[in-house]
Formats: structure tokens, C-alpha cells, sequence
């Protein structure tokens, strides 16, 4: 811990690195970004609502603290994003490939999820819930809604929890 303390006071983060100077600088953006190659891009307090990031290659990209509220995503590569805190309300996230994102804290209230890949996401348990209750075919499957769906049952008292059924 001391030597993370001692290197932050020789050497501080400049808050530029952290946050863009000016977040609405997205706003000089096409409106259309579909079918772009986004790759390995950062997004940091963006605003990105509504935009159409249809086939969008975004794989690799950072998004933190970033709001896709109403965004197009349908068929866009999102595999391997880290997106920390990031709201996908309302966005059509239809076959969008999320394999392997780092999605904790990111929320996706009403968000269309039909054909949508979470293979291997990272994501809060109580989004893993809420997608659950809509989910069908491939976007389950890659949710695996079928373990999240069944309940936790504790080890009876006395039940050895390496030979279950042997007390102990």
C-alpha cells in the first residue's frame, strides 16, 4: 500500500488522462458511427445515447461511467470491453457480441437482448437476474440463466461438504 501511496505522490495522474478535458466532445461525432472500426477506443463520462453503433467493431474499448441509453447496437462487436458503470437502458442490443466484456456496475433496464452473446461476461448478479427473466435461446444459453435461476441450498448441519451425505 505504501509504495502505491509514495508513487502517486511523486508521480500524480493527471486528471486529463483519467476523464476527456471536455466530455460533450463526442457530441462532434457523426450521429451515425455504424459499421465502424472503434477498436481499442475509451469512453470515459461519454454521452453515447441514441447514437447508432450498428456493426461497430467496438471490441477492446473502455467505456466508463458512460450512459448508451437508447443506443443502436444491433450486430456490434462489443467483445472484450471493459465497461464499468455504464447505462445500456433501452439500447437494441440485437445479436450484439459481448464475449468476454467486463460489464460490473453497467445496468440494462429494457434493453432489447434478442441474439445478444454474453459468453464469458463478467457481470453483476442482479443484471444476470434481470436479463435472465427476458432472455431466450442463444442470449440464455450464453447467460447460462439455467444455473442462475436455480436457488442455493446450504450443506444440512453436520454434512460433511466434501462427502455430502456423510456427517461429520
Amino acid at each position: 500500500m505504501i509504495p502505491v501511496i509514495l508513487g502517486l505522490t511523486i508521480s500524480p495522474i493527471s486528471v486529463g488522462a483519467l476523464y476527456p478535458s471536455d466530455p460533450s466532445s463526442v457530441d462532434v461525432l457523426d450521429t451515425s458511427l455504424r459499421g465502424q472500426s472503434l477498436q481499442n477506443t475509451e469512453y470515459v463520462k461519454y454521452d453515447l445515447s441514441g447514437k447508432d453503433l450498428g456493426e461497430a467493431d467496438l471490441s477492446g474499448s473502455y467505456f466508463s461511467v458512460s450512459s448508451l441509453k437508447n443506443a443502436n447496437l444491433t450486430g456490434a462487436n462489443l467483445s472484450n470491453v471493459i465497461a464499468y458503470a455504464t447505462r445500456f437502458d433501452n439500447a437494441d442490443l440485437t445479436n450484439a457480441n459481448f464475449s468476454g466484456a467486463e460489464l460490473l456496475k453497467s445496468v440494462f433496464n429494457g434493453a432489447t437482448i434478442d441474439g445478444t452473446d454474453f459468453t464469458n461476461a463478467v457481470l453483476d448478479l442482479p443484471q444476470v437476474k434481470s436479463l435472465c427473466e427476458r432472455a431466450t435461446g442463444v442470449t440464455a444459453e450464453s447467460l447460462q440463466c439455467s444455473d442462475v435461476n436455480q436457488s442455493y441450498v446450504p450443506a444440512s448441519k453436520g454434512e460433511n461438504k466434501f462427502n455430502p451425505g456423510v456427517g461429520g
